[in-house]
Order: C-alpha cells, then structure tokens, then sequence
C-alpha cells in the first residue's frame, strides 16, 4: 500500500541535503550535485531511480558506475521500468505498486552503499569508532527490509547494539504492516521511524 512506499523511501534517506539535491533536479546535473562526495552522489542517484523510474535516471546511474569503478547490470533493472509504465498506464493499484516497489529497491540495494567501503578500510585501520559510524550510514541508505537486517545481523559481532537496532526495525515493519493510511496513523509512524533512525546513527 502507499503507507509502506512512503515509509521505505523514508528509511532510505539520510542526509537532508542529498533529499533537497534530489528534489530539485533529479538529472544530477546540478552544480551542487558535481560537488558531492561519491558515495552521496550515489544516494542521490538511487533515490532519483526509486523516486521516479525512468530510462534517463538508471542511465545516470550506469554512468557513475562506470565512471567509479561500481559493476552491476542495468538489464535485469529493465524489466521492473517496463512493468512501472504498464501499472501506471493501467491505474494499477497500490498493491501492485508497492509489490513492484519492493522488487525496485531489492534490485537498487544490489548497488551497495559506498559507506560500507569506508568502514571496511576504517575497521583495516584499527579506527573501530569510525568503522562503527560508517558502517551504520551504509545501513541507513539501504532500502529493502531483507538488506537492512541482514546488514545489522552481520555488525552484530563489533557491534552488540546491532541485534537490539535490528529488533527495533522488525518493530518498525510490524507497526507499517499494521498501519492504517489515514494522515495520523502515517505521522505515528514516521515518528517512530525518525526515532530508530536516530538511535540507529547514535554511537
């Protein structure tokens, strides 16, 4: 339903900024969107193929593969963008459009987060307090509930707060599955959600 598409967009957004860059130009053309980082440039690019699935935004993400080394094969994202024209030309319904949503963001979370390479070298340096902050950013720029618990299953053993997060998150899914889709029963669960994500980024 619209309630979990809203909530797993949500989750996937970090940094205010990389939503601000993406609302105002979804083509990452922008001079500010030139200026970030990779791995924000990266979120941004994602979240614009999610936001908006078109040929135009998965090339640009082709292209910042290509130009950052990154491997994955835009052909098995083709046929999810076919059926996201045919739903939309058939006034699908939410169903099927949340069903699809899910598929999208399995897809997209095969793109993994450049964050996670930051705290693999972070962790080879024996630096174990930023290894353990960029590790957590790379989680919060998963989309997918299956990504997400697995990535926390995995910090578990550097990280103990790991298990109880991922336990908060099944929370999470249980009270969005639950959830009606009128505006008060959304904000009740965006507040919960702001507030895992803050304990998720809190070391």
């Amino acid at each position: 339903m619209i309630w979990s598409i809203i909530f797993a967009i949500a989750i996937g957004l970090l940094l205010l900024r990389v939503f601000w860059l993406h609302v105002k130009s979804s083509t990452g053309n922008t001079k500010a969107f030139k200026s970030l980082a990779p791995k924000d440039k990266l979120a941004v690019l994602k979240e614009c193929l999610l936001n908006n699935a078109s040929t135009l935004n998965l090339m640009n993400l082709a292209d910042f593969g290509k130009e950052n080394g990154i491997d994955f094969d835009t052909k098995e994202y083709e046929p999810l963008l076919q059926k996201q024209l045919e739903l939309a030309k058939d006034n699908a319904n939410y169903v099927e459009c949340d069903n699809l949503y899910v598929k999208e963001c399995t897809w997209v979370d095969k793109i993994t987060p450049l964050e996670f390479a930051e705290a693999t070298q972070a962790k080879a340096n024996g630096d174990r307090k930023l290894y353990i902050e960029r590790y957590l950013e790379g989680v919060s720029r998963l989309y997918s509930d299956e990504a997400i618990l697995e990535a926390l299953a995995q910090l578990e053993a550097d990280y103990p707060k790991a298990k109880p997060l991922g336990a908060g998150y099944r929370e999470l899914m249980a009270a969005r599955d639950a959830s009606a889709a009128d505006e008060k029963s959304l904000e009740a669960l965006r507040k919960k959600r702001d507030a895992w994500m803050e304990e998720l980024l809190k070391i």
